[in-house]
């Protein structure tokens, strides 16, 4: 268990949680530890960090690591390739039970840069919290930060679990289909919009600015989340990762993804 220092109050306050994945070779466990190192940083509540993955090798000692929950299912339980399964490990964190967790739990992508405090992310009511996808307009949410409680969804596994051609065939991903079901429910709440802000959308600066001015952190900005290219380290040293998109080296990356 790890708790974070400074809070005078903290004896008070109850163990939240705060979860990642990691599957595959997409990420290395660098990412992992970092992203622990952030969250150390700016979550001042007591809190269990806890990483599921299928590769242990790499993550510091210091993070509780446990296998990718089972649910039954097997494209999921077996990472069967080129499947919405494997493609959708994040809906194991729904499992119930989920190891020996509860309570409120925020997940957060490897791929994001903490800039901001994280208590605020365990005050809001509601019984699924996530980003508003910047480029939807119907309930999509984006699932690099999302807050529930352990054990409140795992209804969507089982949806998912009786007939999965029929329970994804009108979404393209993940976190369409979690966001929907959850949704349709009536149980979606979002972020404020300043909270969590796209690295491509609202850091960097527009053409023909951005050939001449380094991405900026937007104001209240608390998460940087990194969907597709680039991904921080990318950013950091001046590498788009597509031809058309100028990305000038970020040097407050290395202050902050640490």
């Amino acid at each position: 268990m790890n708790q974070a220092a400074g809070n005078e109050n903290s004896s008070e306050q109850k163990t939240v949680n705060v979860i990642c994945i990691k599957w595959g070779k997409k990420y290395g466990p660098d990412y992992v530890n970092t992203l622990h190192s952030m969250v150390s940083r700016h979550l001042s509540r007591p809190f269990r960090f806890v990483c599921f993955t299928d590769d242990f090798e790499g993550i510091n000692d210091d993070i509780e690591v446990k296998a990718i929950p089972k649910i039954g299912f097997k494209d999921f339980d077996e990472q069967v390739p080129w499947t919405k399964g494997h493609g959708w490990l994040k809906l194991t964190c729904f499992a119930n039970p989920l190891y020996d967790l509860e309570g409120p739990t925020l997940f957060l992508d490897l791929d994001i840069i903490i800039v901001g405090s994280l208590d605020e992310f365990f005050e809001p009511e509601g019984e699924f919290m996530v980003i508003k996808e910047w480029d939807k307009s119907d309930a999509t949410g984006n699932t690099s930060v999302f807050r529930f409680d352990i054990g409140a969804h795992e209804d969507a596994l089982e949806h998912l679990k009786k007939d999965p051609k029929a329970a994804i065939a009108d979404v393209r991903n993940e976190q369409e289909y979690i966001t929907h079901f959850v949704d349709r429910q009536n149980k979606l709440t979002y972020w404020p919009e300043k909270w969590c802000r796209s690295f491509k959308r609202h850091c960097l600066r527009p053409f023909p600015l951005s050939f001449f001015q380094e991405p900026r952190i937007p104001e209240e900005a608390k998460v940087i989340i990194f969907h597709g290219k680039p991904h921080p380290d990318d950013a950091l040293e001046g590498r788009s990762g597509k031809w058309y998109r100028k990305v000038l080296p970020t040097k407050w990356i290395a202050e902050y993804w640490r």
